[in-house]
């Protein structure tokens, strides 16, 4: 709202800055609610980035404290030709196997393409029986281009030397299951036997990937698979071959230390990034007043019993021991600054001379620790949650002060403006009239002059 022109026209007092510093005074209560406002954000932005931190915190808890994960296993052979891969369900162990063929898929050429249909159909038969047909295009590309986009499961691309033009058939998987037979004519004709065979040249043969487990003992047995990779040999492991190799080859899986160790310090380090968090927010800062003098300024979470508690449960379900075993058994302790820490060389040696041992203490650590901060990051019944809802609320309620502060400091000012317009009004009549007075006089005392 636009302010009155009233600066001393009359009393030569300036009244705007008057008012400003009047309504100053006014606005204490309103700047120290703007002032409480500011500080309640900041705890609030703190406290989310506090409960994220909390709640990767229990994901990594929870995944410590499952027992598949203490399940986790690597497999090495002992030809550079094999690799494989472990998941859930593999177990330690060892296997020998000799490979005796490689996955292949099946290429074949067709005859002269001058000599097949000039249209009509083709149908490419799989070996399960299997019939898809293939419209005949206008030309070599044409057909090989239907054939690649049917669901024949064969790609085909047109070869041409010393003038004779034909298609190369190549199967889309390897394995005996996907080789396929060409023929022209429709489903029905090749259903009733009435379809001409399509003689095609082979280049490969479909096959099967081929191992002998046990090779030279009485226990010898023969493995297939329609790509080099076997997954059904071994429970949790699939084994790839991409040589053959006569001589046996040793594959062993064993218990998969590094992974092992990731989950132990995968807690510990997510232990870490939440009290250092909860550190970096509570210390003090100390600064110079003024007068020379030190103030001391407290972080955000000073105080805070929400989240002392948080840190105090936290710091119990970390350190105390499981089942009278002591955390630092394994490796993991609390430094003299609050930091966690895990030794890896401690939990390695750990690890080698008791894994079950090992696996219960750091479990049953990372259960306890996933209680707590499950407790404290849950969206809806969260220690954390619910305060940072809270604080939310009362940053909206100072909102509420504040803008109705704002139309009652508005109201005030106008009225201050009012009053003091209403007083420069008054002390112009008043040197109206103080004018007249004095002319009055002086004519009075000319008239008695005279």
């Amino acid at each position: 709202m636009a302010t009155l022109g009233i600066d001393g026209l009359v009393s030569g007092l300036k009244t705007s800055d008057l008012i400003n510093q009047l309504m100053q005074v006014e606005a204490a209560p309103q700047a120290l609610l703007k002032t409480k406002q500011t500080a309640t954000t900041n705890l609030v932005t703190a406290l989310q980035s506090l409960n994220t931190k909390v709640a990767s915190l229990a994901d990594a808890a929870t995944k410590a404290a499952t027992a598949t994960s203490w399940t986790a296993t690597k497999a090495t052979a002992s030809a550079a030709s094999v690799t494989a891969t472990t998941s859930t369900g593999s177990t330690p162990t060892e296997l020998s196997f000799t490979v005796g063929k490689l996955a292949a898929s099946q290429v074949a050429l067709s005859p002269d393409y001058a000599s097949l249909p000039a249209s009509g159909t083709l149908t490419f038969k799989a070996p399960d029986g299997k019939l898809t047909e293939v419209a005949i295009g206008a030309d070599a590309a044409a057909t090989a281009r239907a054939i690649s986009a049917s669901g024949a499961g064969v790609n085909a691309v047109v070869v041409t030397a010393n003038g004779t033009t034909r298609l190369q058939l190549t199967g889309k998987e390897s394995g005996q299951a996907h080789a396929f037979e060409l023929y022209a004519g429709t489903k029905a004709q090749v259903e009733g036997g009435t379809a001409t065979a399509v003689g095609l040249t082979p280049t490969r043969a479909a096959s099967d990937a081929e191992i002998t487990l046990w090779a030279g003992t009485a226990a010898a047995q023969k493995v297939t698979s329609s790509s080099n990779t076997f997954s059904e040999v071994l429970e949790g492991t699939a084994i790839t071959v991409s040589k053959v190799e006569t001589d046996p080859v040793t594959l062993s899986v064993t218990s998969d230390t590094a992974a092992l160790t990731s989950l132990a310090s995968g807690l510990v380090g997510a232990l870490g990034v939440v009290f250092s968090d909860i550190s970096s927010r509570t210390s003090t800062t100390t600064t110079t007043a003024a007068d020379g003098g030190s103030v001391v300024t407290g972080g955000l979470f000073s105080g805070d019993s929400t989240v002392r508690g948080l840190q105090q449960q936290l710091q119990t379900a970390a350190l105390y021991p499981v089942d009278g075993v002591s955390p630092a058994s394994v490796g993991i302790t609390m430094k003299s600054d609050g930091s966690f820490a895990l030794d890896q060389e401690k939990f390695t040696a750990a690890l080698a001379a008791d894994p079950a041992q090992v696996e219960k203490v750091v479990s049953g650590i990372a259960q306890r620790v996933a209680d707590v901060a499950k407790g404290a990051s849950d969206s809806v019944e969260g220690t954390l949650t619910k305060k940072i809802t809270g604080q939310q609320t009362a940053v909206k309620d100072l909102g509420t002060q504040i803008e109705a502060w704002d139309r009652r400091l508005s109201v005030r000012r106008e009225n201050l403006e009012r009053t003091y317009a209403a007083l420069e009004v008054t002390l112009s009549n008043l040197n109206s009239q103080s004018s007249w007075l004095a002319g009055q006089l002086s004519s009075l005392s000319a008239s008695s002059s005279s």
